[in-house]
């Protein structure tokens, strides 16, 4: 390996240096061709990984038990409302305790604090599968589909519209630590976090990547290598879809919008996919689409991160 990056927790891809970014992404496709030839390796045989919900969860759920599996572990999936922190037990005690336990804890959470808390008072990795302020691991994966399909990233330009959420604020440390030109579109009040902005600003300048923040989606879109979208209403939004689908119907992935963007361009969405909403029939599964590759390839990613960590 070039570096090491045993015991530490992934929580944000902001945390990370481009090398070690790098090492990830080196490891997924390795992991994922020795797959491919039927040839699993158990990186992690007799370890427990304890993986628990706080939302729920279809993609993460199976890809990182099926992971935890294939690289000779086992997964505990655990549900928070089962668990002692439903009935008051502290965030802080139950790390003391899981860290007792297991080798890793892989959480997908409400608050982004809940896994602060899990790395800070325990002793294992702790690994984000989504919180309310990033989903490194997504966009892990989706680094991964575009080497593949691109053959590089750096120099590249990619366009997400919608809301600027969790998904949004990764792909934005993600392209920009890699050199990639990211451009946001996003309605008036719904523009990613000034701090995710601000530290994406820095890695662009280190990188020679460059950030744009629009509300323009066509502005966004022009000349993409890449586009890419999400649900208008995330996991506890739900009460202010209507409203959302009216304020973002302009940033709908349709052909009309995907006609700006390059020839060879590829479509990404992280799933699931309101069909209609935020992207229509024919672009999903229309020939941009790279959106299935995407999905198993959060498989591999998460097989890379969980190996290079725990």
């Amino acid at each position: 390996m070039a570096v090491s990056l045993k015991g530490k927790s992934f929580l944000a891809i902001s945390d990370f240096s481009r090398e070690e970014l790098e090492e990830i992404l080196a490891q997924g496709e390795k992991l994922k061709l020795e797959h491919l030839a039927g040839k699993d390796e158990p990186l992690l045989r007799g370890k427990s990984i304890g993986v628990i919900f706080e939302k729920p969860s279809t993609r993460t759920r199976i890809s990182f038990a099926v992971g935890i599996f294939q690289l000779g572990a086992q997964a505990l999936v655990l549900n928070s409302s089962n668990m002692q922190l439903k009935r008051g037990e502290t965030v802080a005690d139950t790390a003391r305790v899981l860290s007792r336990y297991l080798h890793a804890v892989v959480a997908r959470v409400y608050a982004h604090k809940t896994l602060e808390e899990l790395r800070d008072y325990g002793s294992i990795p702790v690994i984000n599968a989504l919180s309310d302020y990033t989903h490194p691991c997504q966009i892990m994966g989706d680094l991964l589909t575009i080497r593949e399909k691109k053959n590089k990233l750096e120099g590249l330009k990619i366009a997400y519209l919608g809301d600027g959420n969790n998904v949004c604020h990764s792909l934005m440390f993600g392209g920009t630590k890699f050199g990639m030109h990211v451009a946001v579109a996003t309605p008036e009040g719904y523009e990613p976090d000034k701090k995710v902005i601000e530290l994406s600003e820095k890695f662009a300048k280190e990188s020679g990547g460059s950030l744009l923040i629009t509300h323009d989606p066509f502005e966004a879109v022009k000349d993409a290598d890449v586009v890419y979208t999400d649900v208008w209403a995330s996991m506890g939004e739900e009460a202010e879809h209507d409203k959302r689908v009216k304020v973002m119907q302009p940033y709908q992935l349709n052909d009309k919008l995907i006609a700006h963007s390059k020839k060879d361009s590829i479509v990404m969405h992280c799933l699931p996919a309101h069909r209609g909403e935020e992207i229509t029939d024919s672009v999903i599964d229309g020939p941009h689409s790279v959106v299935w590759d995407q999905a198993e390839n959060r498989l591999h990613i998460q097989k890379a991160i969980l190996s290079l960590l725990v």
